[in-house]
């Protein structure tokens, strides 16, 4: 509750160095009574003094419990409160529990709490040795991945079941505050609803046990247990699990309470009775102060004694203001511990909510209401103020936020300032005069908001309450929450709104009306013209078609306006306003029945007039999201029974077999669906990152010093203000990097990028150099205290935009690659009887890679400064080795680099962790030292890249007769950003993939990477396959539309024919051409065609709601198409006691690789899984491996594994011939030791290529005089195999705000043999949502001249974080998602005929996309503002965020929305102003 002043506000608007105020303790002597010591518990016991007393004013939680109590269970994913990797469970008491964020909350806040982390949960290696039953079930079922933020989630179900959410539908509605990147959540929902208390159905196996509670469930063969290995075809459903799995017991239930410390318990309960002041705390600090008062009396003296001090409640908003903005307060005043104003009451007239109330115990307040009243006029505002509540931020937030917060904050995007304004609330306001007599002061909400984020708030003033008045029953007073934003859950509203009015029921006019909005102005505000229009007047459709027209005109917006997307922000308003009259009117027809008894004569005028206005396929207008309930998210996971089959294992050069190997059921633990080996550790926070190692002897933390500008000479680098301040120990840049001999040069390909820049800066972020300090804190500030003089004479106009790219032929031109068959592209698009020719454009969007561990380097110099230890979180230990090597002007042999486990990759850590690990290398190296850089979430989003974003010019053309593909001529142009990184590869591979899984009759594509002013952008899962597939995808439905063929008829009838050759010479062979079979299969099983036709009658009925389904195919190649990195080497010792430890080049990030790797070794001995171990990937052990990328590593390492393995076996042969002719637990002990006994190697390091006949492809391979071969294939072979599949996914769209849902989504991929079918669903699952999201919520918003023109300086990346870049949440997941892996395939090319997994199935995500354009074409068709063919084509560029979907429905409002700022210009004609609505697109960033 931040007191937001109308004088000048000084004290938060400068860098802490230049405005720390040293507070003298003496100064407040006058706090007697004041306890001035910390008294916190966490995980059952107290917090030593000694500990308690490092705790700092501005210290967080998060970082109190990490690194003073060395708990590193919880993470820090973003700084935010937006991920929730940091959440944690307060108890205030044993029966008051509630997660919280505990990034933003201050250590100091919870001053008499109990706080419990992950560890205090469960442990695998803790003085319990206890995996608590979320624990175990998250691990039994696969919830884990990565493991970053499952730390976080098992809190927060953890404090959802300890608060008494324990019911499914209570999780549902409350796991909004957690994000994850790896998942795609179905295995998290499954495995927290398989615990819920709900009643459900008790099933009993043949032998009577009931399955849920049988000690033997795990092992049981029975037909009717789902895991049972002898069933040819395993499938297992989300209400299988709830049926079938144990539920917690009661005395779990009651751990977080009987864990609550009895002398805690005690001390409040003898401060309360003996009514002691020793509640209070003041801790005073040299530079800042912290006060907790417990008296309205205490609050106010403070206040008068420091007018300016900085009142906070859950800090939500001054936390932000700390880490990011950089703000400095001398003085905290913590409200919460303040008894009434952390109350809340109702009475006949009002609610009467106390400033600093919880939102979630309002949430609850109000939902308790409405459940007592059921219905009636009554409880109205409650209602409305519980929905919005609902998706207001996120649990967590709203567990401490409070209402008093936001009003003082003045948010012009608030969710609840508008719905108070609108409700005709008042605050009340308490302050004191110079004898300290308290004085109060009422001010109506809408009058509270003077401009952007300035209040009607003076110094030494808070706010005490807020009043909201209640509306009597049956009273004919309405009032609705509307919000809409780029994620439905937790995200800030691009617009909200409330709006309430009052009729005359027996005349039907209009007597109040109050419409208040967010997001249309700087401030909230009250749309007053549009409220004055409808007074008076008669409720009718009329009134309110009028009224959107005034409010139109009330709220204009400058299409520059700041936040951008003015013409969606307008049309939202008018939307709401429709909704709310399409709403309000089905209410009042309601009530006319139920307020007259039941006794109103649907034949009378008045009931007649109402019943009239709305026609049955309006009604679903009235439905928002807002006050609907929740999904509930289920899903089928189908694979075949554990099999082993015949890979590439015994085969040298590989051509394809005549005969596919037979399958054998698995005996061993290959294809075995077994838990992730890191589970265990994930779910109780004990799995070790970069981060949570422990710090060395010395360490020192740094800060990057970054570029401010795209383009600039840096003329010189002022280190003086930095190095002045106590503690900081160095300040490098590139003239200390050259002292050390070292190279100044980075990049994968070109070494066009340097560890620390030169002379020239060329995009916002580039590194400058680094700073090293005694604390983290001192170095960020130490880094911003660094002054970069620049050439002010220097002014490049920075390109930061494709199309900049080719206005300014700005390209790496070095790397444009050209894709043609032989058959003539030109002959086949000359215009021809029966051909019809498309040509257009498409632009694909970019995408974050949002792994949840950010970038983490510890350097620690070895003896004599002569070497480097690197621990670090990258994809690629050995190019991580060489340029810290070179960086550092160090021998290789001397520079170890470790990676134990990353917090998820995404291709984001296969080069672009290289140069942070570099810095921290160099300043390892200067200061003899340890240094350790862990990147913020908004530094490691505006540096690192991302996805690329691709613009695709094409012609096509298709025979209309017999529906035949003819020519593919598409030209490609990624944005690689200021340097090449990967972006020629990802470009490569978009052209291989961009004929998609058809036969083009003549093909030509060419690409070419633009090199521009933004970070260099770089790998992300798919590597640019999805790009092309996309784009492919795109010009079939643009043939479709222009043939009037269906699109599904298209795509069927062209896809390829075993024996046939795609455009670059790989033959789709006999026996492994599986997608024709997959999408014949999945239209079956997944009632495509019905559910087609039943949405068609939907849609019909329906002129609000659209559906929209769509079924696409995929095929993915898998190798590096760079000859050389097809290679991958391991090393394995088997021990004497028979356990055996795997050493290989590929890393871990989540994907399973290590389990998968381990369940390969543990077959070729005959073992168990428990007696193979990873420790770690160093470079130490195998030397020289490729990047862990291209989804190639289990292919390449599983190999190496196997090769090194039965070299083992070959020596030991004769032992297990001695000792019962067989390797198993029993014989393996005795067989090593004997062997080693007698002096026989038991190490081995095997070694893997893929056949050179089968990888390689070099673009710059001429065509012999005499090839006649396939097209392009004297180039080489690009891939080893295809991973293949096929997705369909059924969405539901609300045309008038964008909204969408996903109904359903079935999911069949082809993997072959599988080594772990739940690894492989995981993947699938977690791809399939990760490129949902690339394709729909996340946009990447970048400052340029066209489109974001708000943004400065341009280059800027504006969506640096969880609050403005959105990744899908829990609830976006698909409602059913059906995931199968086809049976009876295999692979012939990889180890035991599995396939690669990790990126094939990411482009299916897309059949959302789809599925939208299909709902949207249905909203235009039903349009009458478009009739003619041509207006009915529309182009939806990529990703289809809620302000594409709405603003390309193409209706009157979004028309209006559209020409509101054209309206009045007389050199536009009608037509023209229609051809501007017709071609509007929404701005984009590409």
């Amino acid at each position: 509750m931040p007191p937001n002043s109308k004088s000048k506000r000084s004290t938060a608007t400068h860098l802490s160095y230049e405005n720390e105020e040293v507070i003298q303790p003496s100064e407040d002597n006058i706090m007697k009574g004041y306890r001035n010591s910390l008294i916190l518990y966490v995980n059952g016991s107290k917090v030593p003094e000694s500990l308690c007393a490092k705790a700092r004013p501005d210290m967080t939680l998060l970082t109190f419990l990490r690194e003073v109590l060395g708990l590193t269970g919880s993470k820090l994913g973003c700084a935010e409160g937006g991920c929730g990797a940091c959440t944690v469970m307060i108890s205030k008491s044993a029966d008051d529990h509630f997660s919280a964020n505990a990034c933003l909350m201050p250590v100091l806040a919870a001053d008499m709490c109990h706080v419990t982390t992950v560890e205090g949960v469960g442990s695998v290696g803790g003085k319990n040795n206890k995996l608590h039953p979320i624990q175990e079930r998250m691990v039994e079922l696969h919830g884990s991945q990565c493991g970053y933020c499952t730390p976080g989630i098992i809190v927060a179900i953890y404090a959802l079941f300890a608060s008494g959410n324990n019911s499914i539908e209570k999780v549902e509605e409350h796991l909004d505050g957690n994000l994850c990147r790896c998942t795609g959540y179905r295995p998290i929902w499954d495995s927290v609803k398989s615990l819920c208390s709900d009643d459900i159905e008790d099933i009993k196996g043949p032998c009577g046990e009931s399955c849920k509670t049988c000690p033997e469930r795990h092992e049981c063969t029975n037909p009717c247990n789902n895991k049972s290995i002898e069933r040819e075809i395993q499938s297992n459903s989300t209400q299988d699990k709830i049926n079938s799995m144990s539920k917690m017991t009661p005395e779990l239930h009651a751990q977080p309470s009987e864990m609550f410390p009895g002398e805690l318990k005690l001390l409040m309960e003898k401060e309360k009775t003996q009514q002691k002041d020793s509640a209070s705390m003041a801790i005073i600090t040299p530079t800042s102060s912290w006060y907790k008062p417990t008296t309205i009396d205490q609050m106010v003296s403070l206040l008068n004694k420091y007018p300016d001090a900085k009142i906070v409640v859950g800090n939500t908003e001054v936390g932000i203001e700390t880490k990011f903005k950089h703000a400095y307060f001398p003085r905290y005043i913590s409200a919460s511990s303040v008894p009434s104003l952390t109350s809340i009451e109702s009475t006949s007239d009002n609610i009467i909510i106390g400033a600093c109330t919880p939102l979630s115990k309002i949430q609850h307040f109000c939902e308790n209401v409405v459940e007592q009243e059921q219905s009636g006029a009554g409880v109205r505002v409650e209602y409305a103020i519980m929905h919005m509540l609902r998706w207001f931020a996120s649990t967590q937030i709203r567990n401490v936020a409070s209402l008093s917060g936001n009003l003082v904050t003045g948010s012009p995007i608030s969710d609840m300032n508008p719905m108070l304004a609108a409700l005709g609330a008042h605050v009340e306001l308490i302050s004191s005069s110079e004898g300290e007599t308290i004085k109060k002061r009422t001010i109506a909400v809408k009058d509270f908001f003077l401009s952007y984020r300035k209040v009607d708030l003076n110094p030494g003033e808070f706010v005490s309450s807020i009043v909201v008045p209640r509306i009597q029953n049956k009273t004919y007073e309405y009032v609705l929450p509307f919000k809409q934003a780029r994620r439905r859950e937790d995200d800030i509203s691009i617009v909200t709104s409330g709006m309430r009015v009052k009729l005359n029921v027996s005349t039907l006019t209009i007597t109040e009306a109050a419409f208040s909005f967010g997001g249309m102005a700087p401030k909230t505000v009250m749309a007053s013209k549009t409220a004055e229009f409808i007074v008076g007047k008669q409720w009718s459709r009329e009134t309110f078609d009028e009224a959107r027209k005034v409010l139109a005109e009330e709220l204009k917006l400058p299409n520059i306006v700041p936040g951008g997307q003015a013409e969606y922000r307008r049309t939202l308003a008018s939307s709401f306003l429709h909704k709310f009259y399409l709403a309000t009117t089905i209410q009042i027809q309601k009530d006319l029945v139920e307020f007259n008894g039941g006794m109103v004569e649907r034949s009378t005028l008045l009931f007649a007039s109402i019943v009239d206005q709305i026609r049955t396929n309006e009604i679903s207008g009235a439905v928002s999201f807002v006050t609907s309930k929740k999904p509930s998210i289920v899903g089928t996971q189908t694979h075949p029974a554990p099999q082993i089959t015949q890979g590439i294992e015994d085969k040298a050069e590989q051509s394809f077999p005549q005969k596919i190997p037979e399958a054998k059921k698995a005996s061993g633990e290959t294809g075995k669906a077994v838990t992730h080996a890191s589970g265990p550790l994930h779910c109780t926070g004990e799995a070790v990152y970069t981060d949570d190692i422990p710090p060395p002897d010395g360490m020192l933390h740094s800060s990057l010093i970054l570029s401010d500008r795209p383009t600039g000479k840096i003329i010189s680098i002022e280190k003086g203000k930095a190095l002045e301040m106590e503690g900081v120990i160095g300040v490098y840049t590139y003239e200390d990097l050259k002292q050390l001999g070292g190279s100044n040069e980075l990049g994968p390909i070109l070494h066009d990028e340097e560890v620390f820049a030169e002379s020239e800066v060329r995009h916002v972020g580039m590194v400058l150099g680094i700073v090293v300090a005694e604390s983290i804190e001192l170095a960020h500030k130490a880094a911003r205290a660094v002054q970069v003089i620049y050439d002010e004479n220097y002014n490049l106009k920075p390109i930061i935009t494709i199309k900049d790219a080719i206005e300014a032929n700005s390209f790496f031109d070095s790397f444009r690659h050209t894709l043609e068959s032989t058959n003539s592209v030109d002959e086949e698009l000359l215009s021809k009887d029966d051909t019809v020719i498309v040509e257009g454009e498409f632009s694909v969007g970019g995408q974050e890679h949002f792994y949840l561990e950010c970038n983490s380097t510890l350097a620690i110099p070895q003896e004599g400064n002569r070497g480097l230890e690197i621990f670090t979180s990258s994809q690629a230990a050995h190019k991580t080795q060489v340029f810290c090597a070179s960086a550092t002007n160090t021998p290789m042999n001397q520079v170890v680099v470790r990676i134990k486990r990353m917090g998820g990759g995404f291709g984001g850590k296969e080069t672009r962790s290289v140069f942070a690990a570099s810095a921290a290398a160099v300043a390892a190296k200067l200061s003899k030292r340890p240094v350790k850089i862990t990147l913020d979430r908004h530094i490691d989003m505006s540096t690192t890249g991302g996805r690329h974003s691709f613009l695709a010019k094409y012609r096509a053309s298709v025979n209309e007769k017999d529906g035949t593909l003819g020519a593919l001529d598409v030209q490609l142009f990624n944005n690689g950003g200021a340097s090449l990184d990967l972006s020629a590869p990802v470009m490569d591979r978009a052209l291989f993939h961009v004929d998609g899984v058809y036969k083009w009759k003549a093909f030509r594509a060419i690409g070419v990477p633009c090199k521009t002013n933004q970070p260099p952008h770089t790998a992300f899962r798919g590597f640019g396959g999805p790009q092309g597939i996309a784009i492919v995808e795109t010009i079939l439905d643009h043939l479709a539309f222009s043939s009037n063929i269906p699109v599904d008829t298209l795509r069927r009838n062209n896809m390829y024919k075993e024996g046939e050759y795609t455009p670059f010479g790989v033959e789709i062979a006999p026996k492994t051409w599986n997608v024709p079979t997959a999408w014949d299969k999945l239209a079956v099983s997944a009632k495509y065609h019905e559910r087609k036709e039943n949405i068609d009658k939907f849609n019909s009925q329906h002129k609000y709601k659209k559906r929209g389904i769509a079924l696409l195919p995929t095929k993915f190649g898998i190798a590096f198409t760079s000859k050389f990195m097809n290679q991958g080497g391991a090393l394995v010792h088997l021990y004497t006691d028979g356990t055996i430890l795997v050493s290989h080049g590929g890393t871990e990030m989540g994907q399973g690789l290590h389990t998968k790797v381990c369940q390969i070794a543990a077959q070729a001995f005959g073992v168990s899984l428990s007696r193979v171990f990873i420790q770690e990937s160093a470079t130490d052990k195998v030397a020289n491996a490729q990047p862990t990328a291209a989804s190639m590593s289990t292919d390449l390492y599983g190999m190496a594994t196997l090769d090194a393995c039965r070299q083992i076996l070959k020596r030991i042969q004769p032992y297990i011939e001695k000792f019962g002719k067989e390797l198993n637990d029993e014989t393996i002990a005795k067989i090593a030791f004997a062997a080693h006994f007698d002096r026989i190697d038991l190490s081995a390091h095997g070694f893997f290529i893929v056949p050179g006949g089968r990888c390689g492809y070099d673009w710059n391979l001429e065509k012999p005089s005499d090839y006649e071969g396939p097209d392009n294939a004297y180039r080489g072979h690009a891939f080893n195999y295809f991973t293949q599949g096929v997705a369909c996914s059924e969405v539901e769209i609300d045309t008038l705000t964008g909204d969408f849902r996903t109904i359903r989504t079935d999911v069949m991929v082809d993997v072959g043999s599988s080594i772990n079918p739940a690894i492989d669903i995981g993947q699938i699952e977690g791809a399939f949502i990760q490129g949902m999201g690339w394709c729909t919520t996340e946009e990447m918003v970048w400052g340029n001249e066209s489109d974001h023109v708000w943004i400065n300086p341009k280059g800027r990346l504006h969506t640096q974080g969880p609050g403005t870049y959105k990744i899908p949440g829990f609830n976006d997941t698909p409602e059913q998602f059906n995931v199968e892996l086809m049976s009876d395939v295999h692979n012939p090319f990889a180890v035991h005929s599995s396939k690669a997994i990790g990126e094939p199935p990411f482009f299916l995500g897309c059949s959302v996309y789809f599925a939208i354009k299909e709902a949207v074409k249905a909203s235009r068709e039903s349009s009458q503002e478009l009739s003619s063919k041509e207006e009915l084509f529309f182009k939806m560029n990529m990703p289809a965020t809620s302000e594409k979907i709405r603003m390309l429905c193409g209706d009157p409002i979004a028309a209006d929305g559209i020409l509101a700022n054209y309206e009045k210009d007389e050199n536009l004609s009608e037509e023209q102003k229609r051809q501007k609505v017709v071609e509007f697109q929404p701005n984009g960033c590409y």
